[in-house]
């Protein structure tokens, strides 16, 4: 499982993508293909043709991280492409464990919610200490 924190966002590139690349490869893909800074700190993944193996850049201030998982079986619930024509789909950090868990993430109906911006709460309460 991973444990993410919120402000970590996570790109997949839609589609296959060569598996023989490795970090200066697939960091130029992060550049090209999903346009974004691949040393942001966020996570790209990436998946092969047959969808049974998938790789994750990350880059950790001092250097990329490569990780990898190969399924002995079955295939992950992979996007072929990203929705309106986009390059990219964007994540949360819970959808990516449930994806590397075998759901099939587009199927899942997500329920709505409300959260607390820990931000403006913050602000209200220094107001409020304040006055």
């Amino acid at each position: 499982m991973l444990s993410l924190p919120p402000t970590v966002r996570v790109f997949l590139a839609p589609g296959a993508t060569d598996m023989r690349k490795q970090f200066d490869g697939l960091a130029q893909v992060a550049r090209d293909v999903i346009k974004q800074d691949p040393l942001s700190g966020h996570l790209f993944v990436f998946c092969n043709r047959r969808r049974d193996r998938l790789k994750i850049l990350v880059w950790d201030r001092s250097g990329f991280w490569l990780l990898a998982k190969r399924l002995e079986g079955g295939t992950f619930a992979w996007p072929t492409a990203a929705p309106k024509g986009e390059r990219r789909v964007e994540m949360s950090g819970d959808e990516l464990s449930a994806l590397l868990a075998g759901f099939d993430i587009a199927r899942i109906p997500r329920r709505r919610w409300w959260r607390r911006d820990p931000i403006v709460q913050e602000s209200v309460e220094k107001s409020l200490v304040g006055s």
